[in-house]
């Protein structure tokens, strides 16, 4: 089955009972059970809920893998990984994660005694130094954000499992119509729902999917444990969106490259980073592991005043948080979605002052490019 065949109908049967052809809202907390422990696979909506059932079954199909989970948040999905480990434990994590990984694991899980270290994984060499008798997970995010490097997601695998440590990729970016991380031998796989899953701009959630058996007990025990689920009607919500992803990521891809190749040529930007550009230093790596470069891109004007003038400037493009919407969205990772992380490491990274994020949406590309040469003039 194709990957668009499977976005329209993967986790999804005609409701049994009308014939609706869209999955139901199934807005109830709990439900009848027929007699003392015998019921219809449903029994709290904390625990399972049948609109939430067939988006983590279909986020699982897109994805390769059999077990699909959902989460109110990117952030819960995240969280609920990091809940696996013990006080004690190490992981490995790509240097340039979103802000919100490196919020969470170090100003509050740090607390509870797990101890994170943020190493370059372009350089898989780094990761195998990295380990140590106590590190128990390798936690990649490929592309990074905002700075889009690339870790070679099947050698990170090949190294957590010759050193037995679980083995995550955060898809968010590429999403699995660009790139399939559990293909490449990766253990788990999660993404922002929020973003191009969705790709409407209008709900929050998390999603993990994972093949193994035995990590999908533990997370399965997690997420009912915890309780950070995803509401029925965000479900929905998402699979709506889900339907249209292979749609929606060609357009992105080709406004993405198009984009790029301008903001390049552009005589007031002094770096562009996109794995779409023969000068990103991956871009080997990223034509081999990846089926198209996605619509993220980053790139330096030099300064906060001119990073200030832009801003101000824009038009089509929307300053904001977030990404993957079918709108254009811009905006300054140094003091919106990295803040949390020191100026000196930010920089270290490549998150400077004068470094813009832009998520290209699927407007007219010809407008998208006026709105920047405008601004940027």
């Amino acid at each position: 089955m194709g990957f668009s065949t499977k976005a329209i109908h993967a986790g999804q049967a005609p409701d049994p009972s009308t014939g609706a052809i869209m999955t139901p809202v199934f807005l109830t907390s709990t439900y009848v059970q027929e007699e003392l422990g015998k019921h219809k696979g449903y029994e709290y909506s904390r625990v399972s809920n049948p609109t939430r059932s067939a988006l983590e079954a279909n986020i699982a199909a897109l994805e390769g893998g059999k077990y699909g989970f959902a989460f109110s948040s990117g952030m819960a999905a995240i969280t609920a990984l990091f809940h696996l480990l013990k006080s004690g434990d190490h992981v490995i994590l790509s240097q340039n994660v979103y802000g919100g990984t490196y919020r969470v694991a170090t100003q509050l899980l740090d607390r509870y005694g797990l101890e994170f270290e943020f190493v370059d994984t372009t350089d898989v060499r780094v990761i195998e130094r990295a380990v140590r008798p106590s590190t128990k997970m390798v936690f990649v995010e490929t592309p990074t954000n905002p700075t889009m490097e690339i870790t070679d997601i099947r050698a990170a695998a090949r190294i957590a499992r010759r050193h037995r440590l679980l083995s995550v990729v955060d898809n968010t970016f590429a999403t699995p119509y660009f790139q399939q991380p559990l293909r490449f031998g990766v253990d788990a796989v999660l993404h922002s729902a929020t973003k191009y899953l969705n790709g409407h701009s209008d709900m929050i959630g998390g999603v993990i999917v994972t093949s193994d058996e035995v990590l999908k007990d533990r997370l399965r025990f997690v997420q009912k444990s915890v309780g950070g689920v995803l509401s029925p009607f965000d479900s929905w919500l998402c699979l709506r969106g889900t339907k249209t992803l292979a749609v929606r990521m060609e357009r992105h891809n080709e406004n993405g490259m198009q984009v790029a190749k301008f903001l390049s040529k552009h005589p007031a930007v002094k770096r562009v980073n996109y794995p779409g550009l023969p000068s990103h230093p991956q871009y080997a790596l990223a034509k081999r592991q990846m089926k198209g470069f996605g619509a993220m891109i980053s790139f330096d004007v030099g300064s906060l005043t001119a990073v200030k003038r832009l801003l101000k400037r824009v038009r089509l493009c929307s300053l904001a948080e977030s990404l993957g919407g079918v709108e254009t969205l811009i905006s300054h990772p140094a003091t919106m979605t990295h803040a949390s992380i020191p100026k000196e490491e930010r920089e270290a990274r490549g998150i400077t002052e004068g470094l813009v994020r832009i998520s290209v949406g699927i407007e007219d590309v010809e407008d998208i490019i006026e709105d920047l040469k405008r601004a940027l003039s």
